[in-house]
């Protein structure tokens, strides 16, 4: 008799296994999907020329966006308080991987999760605070940075091909940007070294833009470089360079795109493809801590013809030649 209770209980034992069973199955199938969020401080709109490289170097290592891998996009709107939200949002959801565009997005993800995987791309993320070296950035933070040594100096020259009278400039920076004294140092490094007077302006907003190119005026400013922050801005800030005859040189091509006089500066289109290498690295088994950040090495010159012609500007024929999008 006790033998054939034992029996049943093991029955039941057995057969409350087998229910369970498809449940957890079911769980852990669903984890072999990695889930990745995209955390962009920058407007979507903005954004377009650097999400599909990411898709197209997750597919060359042989991750299909639902299939193998599911991406989800999220735009703080330039918004840091959207970015909080969102990054806390992700964290919660327990996301595989976090991806965080620009110094205000990372620095979200940083401030929510401190187990979670992030690859940034961001400006500078030694001076930042991200990372604690380039080399071995330790925590949980890697990915790529979008600032060369070099490139305030080479949009200084630029301009001053471009209006070979220069004597003064005006730096157009975000206050609130924790990069924008690392943008504004180094072009007031640059200014001094071709003995160009910068003339530095914060703004909090695009509220301020208006007052902020009077100044400029009235400080008898003869171009205008504006820091990549403000790229969800970019048609407004060319329509007031416009009126009020400015040269306008940024980072990003879709400044020059907006109607901006020049851009030069990473190719970002080839710094978002390799997201797609450290996603694959980490989901591989790699630490954030013991992969390297990654400098820029791939870079654009974008110059608007149309736009140096409203402004009765010359473009030299060799700066057309070595443009990489001369836009007419």
């Amino acid at each position: 008799m006790a033998s054939h209770i034992e029996r049943r209980k093991f029955l039941a034992a057995l057969g409350g296994l087998a229910a369970a069973w498809p449940l957890g199955a079911r769980a852990q199938q669903t984890r072999t999907v990695p889930r990745i969020g995209i955390l962009d401080f920058f407007p979507s709109a903005a954004s377009a020329d650097s999400i599909e490289p990411f898709h197209q170097g997750l597919r060359e290592l042989g991750y299909i966006d639902g299939r193998n891998i599911h991406v989800e996009y999220h735009s703080a709107e330039q918004r840091s308080d959207l970015a909080a939200t969102i990054a806390a949002d992700l964290v919660r959801r327990e996301v595989d991987l976090i991806v965080a565009v620009a110094t205000p997005a990372a620095h979200a993800a940083k401030s929510a999760t401190a187990t979670i995987p992030i690859v940034m791309q961001v400006s500078d993320p030694l001076a930042t605070g991200l990372v604690a070296s380039l080399a071995r950035p330790g925590g949980n933070l890697t990915g790529v940075s979008s600032s060369g040594p070099d490139l305030a100096g080479k949009r200084l020259e630029l301009l001053r091909e471009l209006r070979s009278d220069l004597a003064r400039v005006a730096f157009l920076g975000a206050a609130n940007d924790p990069n924008a004294r690392t943008f504004l140092n180094e072009t007031q490094a640059a200014a001094a070294s071709i003995r160009v007077r910068l003339q530095p302006l914060l703004v909090t907003g695009p509220e301020e833009f208006d007052a902020a190119f009077a100044t400029m005026i009235q400080e008898q400013a003869q171009g205008l470089i504006v820091q990549p922050l403000f790229v969800g801005h970019r048609a407004k800030l060319a329509e007031l360079a416009a009126r009020y005859r400015l040269p306008m040189v940024a980072e990003q091509r879709t400044f020059a795109v907006a109607g901006g006089l020049a851009a030069y500066g990473v190719n970002r289109s080839a710094l978002s493809r390799r997201w797609a290498y450290y996603v694959d690295k980490i989901l591989k088994g790699a630490k954030p801590a013991d992969l390297p950040v990654e400098l820029p090495t791939a870079f654009e010159l974008v110059i608007n013809l149309k736009t140096a012609k409203a402004l009765g500007l010359e473009v030299p024929w060799f700066l057309q030649q070595r443009a990489d999008e001369v836009i007419e």
